[in-house]
């Protein structure tokens, strides 16, 4: 039953097995949840026993919302996630080196056949995400079961992303669709009419 839920199959996740290797991850999360503010190495401590994979210096701001408290993350290095990232890893969700995430972001890997009859029967089935390097995410936005979203692109805040977005884009709405390429714009300019300093740059 297991294998169903990193394979896109049909499966119900009410099983017995599964339900208490949910809780078990949860306890752990849990507790990273309850720490304080000061205790980073605490924090540390618990994430590496929750996640997957986690590099170094990745950061993630309590409260952390995962359905399976980590155990299906596979997070790079000097990651950052604001407050509220809910991580819905029923089945495995990637994310490359130095991504950010805003606050409220949501990374949905599960979901729900629409036949009335299979839902009624509990049926849920997973996709995995894979959100590449050096990517920004902004606040609430939401990625659907499956998508692939390339390196170094950024998604505006408040996007549903439901198919996926190449490398080097900007892309926003709902649904989140390519409004332009990173360009020599963004290399002069951070904001509007900023300019950016490069001697300042470290």
């Amino acid at each position: 039953m297991t294998e169903d839920m990193h394979n896109g199959n049909l499966y119900l996740p009410m099983d017995k097995a599964i339900l208490k290797e949910q809780e078990a991850a949860q306890e752990l999360l849990y507790d990273f949840n309850q720490t304080r503010p000061g205790d980073h190495e605490g924090r540390q401590r618990l994430l590496k026993k929750m996640f997957a994979e986690i590099g170094e210096d990745t950061y993630i701001e309590p409260p952390l919302h995962s359905n399976f408290g980590g155990k299906h993350l596979h997070f790079g290095s000097h990651i950052y996630a604001n407050y509220n990232l809910t991580a819905v890893d029923d089945t495995h969700i990637y994310v490359g080196d130095h991504t950010m995430f805003g606050p409220n972001v949501t990374l949905a890997s599960a979901t729900h056949p629409v036949l009335p009859e299979l839902r009624e029967k509990e049926y849920q089935y997973n996709l995995p995400i894979k959100i590449g390097r050096n990517c920004w995410l902004g606040a609430g936005v939401i990625v659907l079961p499956g998508v692939t979203i390339g390196d170094n692109s950024v998604i505006g805040a408040g996007s549903v992303v439901t198919k996926d977005i190449p490398a080097n884009v900007v892309a926003i709405g709902t649904p989140c669709h390519v409004m332009r390429e990173i360009n020599e714009h963004d290399r002069q300019y951070y904001h509007q009419q900023r300019e950016i300093d490069w001697s300042k740059i470290k």
